[in-house]
């Protein structure tokens, strides 16, 4: 016999009502033609759209029916869902306060599996939206014991950081389980995230034991793909005295990180969030000629990702240092234009800088903040 693919398999196991609705476009359908249908419309990508649609504008008596055909028996189901997952999570938006409530009953004593599957992970973050306080503290209660697997799971780690954004601090016990693991959690592509959102929302007792222990590290999560990311928002967001202990830590390292490809973004971010007088400590450094006599700017301009980091420095010196930078730069590019056309991306990206700098201080007396103008290499 002929092989069927897919779609011949799931047409035949698609009732007449969804046949016709599929190939009949031009009829004028409403919810009430589908009662009956409802999940099977649901786990269908265009029935599934439909209902979507539909319940943004429906009455209550229509939400009632569609919340009947789904509650409590298919909710399970669809929540894992590739299309019907949509259908759950407009049922969170538009339903009433009781169809919410009764619809996360559903949920209760499954909420780990949900939260590390692909489709139950986005209805969880949805229920964590328009449930009631004491619901969402349930939630809290079965993820707590499993915290750290789901900051480490692809799908589980966005259901962490919607309860970090959205359930009061009191009910987030589970962020005790971090003390101790924030080194763990700083240089993991999904743990970082969750740390962050941890500084952004959560009060300064419950943080600081946390930021205490990020200061210990610092100079390793500079370095770190995923770390520096944290040490970065630190310098954004942070406290000031957090902020000035990171760039405590940079003073004396600023040529050694701007060479690195991690840690040469934090380099820049200080360089920008920096107090005047510590941005003229960090740029001093770059300025003044090591002890071998060599210049810093020369090994600067030549390097991948240092170069950035000089460029950095001519856009937020002040007007004296930017002075010093330009005549330290522009005798340099003549000499290596002369010579080299290796480093020349670099360079011609530097000597645009440099221009755009001595024409604006022309022009006023400003300092103006040129955004670099290659990028940094992605891999």
């Amino acid at each position: 016999g002929r092989r069927q693919d897919a779609n011949d398999v799931g047409s035949a196991l698609r009732s007449p009502l969804l046949d016709e609705f599929r190939a009949n476009k031009a009829r004028k359908w409403e919810l009430r033609d589908i009662y009956g249908y409802i999940v099977e419309f649901s786990g269908d990508q265009h029935g599934s759209r439909f209902i979507q649609q539909k319940l943004e504008t429906a009455t209550s008596e229509e939400k009632q029916g569609v919340f009947d055909e789904i509650v409590p028996d298919n909710a399970l189901q669809l929540i894992q869902d590739v299309f019907g997952n949509y259908v759950i999570q407009k049922l969170f938006e538009h339903g009433t306060q009781v169809q919410k409530t009764v619809l996360a009953n559903t949920m209760e004593g499954h909420i780990l599996p949900l939260s590390l599957q692909m489709y139950g992970c986005r209805v969880v973050q949805k229920a964590v939206e328009f449930i009631l306080p004491d619901q969402q503290a349930l939630f809290v209660r079965e993820l707590d014991p499993h915290v750290l697997k789901c900051v480490k799971d692809a799908n589980g780690n966005h259901v962490i950081q919607k309860l970090i954004e959205r359930v009061s601090h009191e009910r987030l016990g589970f962020v005790n389980s971090f003390r101790g693991n924030v080194y763990d959690l700083s240089t993991h592509p999904y743990g970082c995230r969750v740390l962050q959102r941890c500084f952004e929302h959560l009060p300064e007792e419950t943080t600081r034991p946390l930021m205490d222990e990020l200061h210990k590290y610092m100079i390793n999560l500079m370095q770190d793909q995923f770390g520096n990311y944290v040490v970065q928002f630190v310098l954004e967001q942070g406290k000031p005295q957090d902020r000035n202990q990171v760039i405590a830590k940079l003073r004396g390292q600023m040529l050694n990180m701007a060479r690195h490809k991690f840690a040469s973004n934090v380099c820049e971010k200080a360089l920008v969030t920096a107090g005047i007088e510590e941005r003229r400590i960090l740029i001093d450094e770059i300025i003044m000629p090591k002890t071998d006599g060599v210049s810093p700017i020369v090994s600067m301009m030549k390097d991948q990702f240092a170069n950035y980091v000089l460029q950095r420095a001519l856009t937020v010196a002040e007007s004296d240092q930017k002075e010093i930078l330009i005549a330290k730069i522009r005798p340099q590019l003549v000499s290596m234009r002369r010579y080299s056309s290796a480093y020349s991306k670099h360079l011609i990206s530097i000597e645009r800088l440099l221009e755009r700098t001595i024409n604006a201080s022309k022009a006023s007396d400003k300092p103006a903040d040129y955004p670099s103008l290659l990028h940094k290499p992605v891999n």
